[in-house]
């Protein structure tokens, strides 16, 4: 079927239909002119805040021209779907210095699949009501400017934390993409600021990784730090991260637009294996075998079980300096990996 004998505008309300009984809170779409961003990203990637992701500088303009990445591409539909859990304590959990913080959205099972899987039906459903359509699903995969893309398409506004923020919904939740060569109506862009002044955010960062509204520092956040370095986390920064062992939520936390954010209904986000409320001992004593088991389908996984093992030394470095603490870390003195065992050295010390 031509798009030019479509009703495209019954099909797009269809498409937030089938969107809505998918799972997805939210669902808004936008052209593929990213040229505004494009600008932003090329200063961020100069000033070499992203670090060691050195995929973030790779595939030249794929990342901000859509139609490069999957030519024939008109439209993108952005959604959003909630993942908080129901209340896991969070504060509580970070005010205790021998249990391990471990980032919300990493307790229950990787979104990244079932958010993709989602998409897929999303799109077979397309298929069914006007048949074969180029088309192509994204969930924080390949080079795409997901955040860029969720404001276009109005699902909230880009905050002071770089994170998008939905006035009825926070910014607890994952974005996923369905780019598409359907000429669809576009949604208005969200670019009204309702940050105002509050500065939160910048403020309660441990590592004070924001150097500026909207600019993050990669090389001094804790999500970067413990999920996508790979080598020893600088010295200066451990004593920053506390007990938090993957990840971080404190921008989050104090925002004061999550007071609206509401608990996912997805069984596949709720935590799993106590990874809400374990203690650094417990976990740092895993086995290899046991880390592999009690991960499996988890985004903890991508994180490998050696820097799984040095983040733990770090909080435990950080931990009161009990008994279950110190023989903890005594007992991996001699582990195999120098990346584990210079962690360890520096916790012991700490407790000295």
């Amino acid at each position: 079927m031509s798009s030019e004998s479509l009703d495209l505008v019954a099909l797009t309300a269809s498409i937030r239909d089938w969107a809505a009984e998918l799972g997805f809170q939210q669902l808004g779409i936008t052209d593929v002119d990213l040229s505004e961003d494009a600008q932003r990203l090329e200063a961020y990637l100069a000033a070499g805040y992203h670090g060691t992701m050195a995929y973030m500088a790779s595939h030249g303009s794929m990342r901000w021209r859509p139609d490069e990445l999957l030519p024939g591409t008109l439209r993108v539909i952005s959604v959003r779907m909630d993942y908080l859990p129901q209340d896991t304590q969070m504060a509580h959990m970070l005010a205790q210095p021998e249990r391990a913080y471990i980032s919300r959205y990493a307790l229950g099972r990787d979104y990244h699949k079932l958010i993709r899987k989602r998409l897929q039906q999303l799109a077979e459903k397309i298929t069914q009501a006007i048949g074969p359509f180029g088309h192509r699903a994204f969930v924080d995969s390949a080079p795409v400017l997901e955040k860029p893309l969720a404001r276009k398409a109005g699902l909230g506004w880009m905050g002071k934390n770089t994170l998008i923020l939905n006035r009825k919904a926070g910014s607890w939740f994952f974005l996923g993409e369905l780019f598409v060569d359907l000429p669809l109506p576009v949604d208005a862009a969200n670019d009204r600021d309702h940050c105002g002044k509050c500065t939160a955010c910048l403020d309660v960062c441990p590592t004070q990784a924001f150097v500026g509204e909207r600019i993050l520092d990669a090389r001094r956040c804790i999500s970067y730090l413990t999920i996508e370095l790979k080598e020893a986390i600088p010295e200066a920064l451990r004593p920053l991260l506390g007990n938090r062992v993957f990840g971080c939520d404190d921008c989050q936390l104090v925002c004061p637009w999550n007071r609206f954010a509401k608990p996912t209904q997805e069984a596949d986000f709720q935590p799993r294996h106590g990874l809400d409320s374990s203690s650094l001992a417990e976990l740092f004593l895993w086995s290899e075998e046991q880390f592999l088991t009690r991960t499996q389908g988890s985004p903890i996984r991508r994180a490998g079980y050696e820097r799984w093992l040095r983040n733990l030394a770090v909080g435990l470095g950080n931990a009161p300096s009990t008994i279950q603490v110190l023989q903890a870390l005594k007992a991996r003195l001699d582990y195999p990996s120098e990346l584990v065992r210079e962690h360890v050295r520096w916790a012991l010390q700490q407790h000295q």
